[in-house]
C-alpha cells in the first residue's frame, strides 16, 4: 500500500467562554459596521480589542495576487540576466511597501 504523505492534523475549534456586551449609540454602530467590512462584529472587536491586525479576505486575496506577482517580477529579473533589474527591483519594492501598508491601521 502506498503511502499518502503527512496528513494534517483537524484544525482545532475554538471555544469562546465569555461574552462581552458594548453599548454603543446608532451612529457608533453603523460606523462600526462599515469599518468592519466582510468579517463578524464579533471578530472586527476581538481583533481591535486585542490589537490584532485586521485584514478581509478580499485584502488577502489581493495580498495573495500582489506576491504571485512579485514572484513573476523576480522570475523576469532572473531570466533577462539582470537586463531590466532597476525596473524589477523597483517593482518589487513598489509591491512591498504596498503590502506593508495594507497591514498599517
Amino acid at each position: 500500500m502506498a503511502n499518502a504523505g503527512p496528513t494534517k492534523p483537524a484544525p482545532r475549534k475554538r471555544r469562546f467562554v465569555a461574552r462581552l456586551n458594548v453599548r454603543l449609540t446608532a451612529e457608533e454602530l453603523a460606523e462600526v459596521r462599515a469599518t468592519a467590512g466582510s468579517i463578524s462584529l464579533s471578530q472586527y472587536v476581538r481583533k481591535r480589542a486585542l490589537g490584532h491586525p485586521i485584514i478581509a479576505s478580499a485584502d488577502m486575496a489581493m495580498v495573495n495576487e500582489l506576491r504571485r506577482l512579485g514572484g513573476l517580477l523576480k522570475h523576469v529579473h532572473t531570466e533577462s540576466g539582470g537586463a531590466y533589474s532597476e525596473a524589477t527591483a523597483a517593482a518589487i519594492m513598489a509591491i512591498r511597501q504596498y503590502i506593508e501598508g495594507m497591514n498599517s491601521p
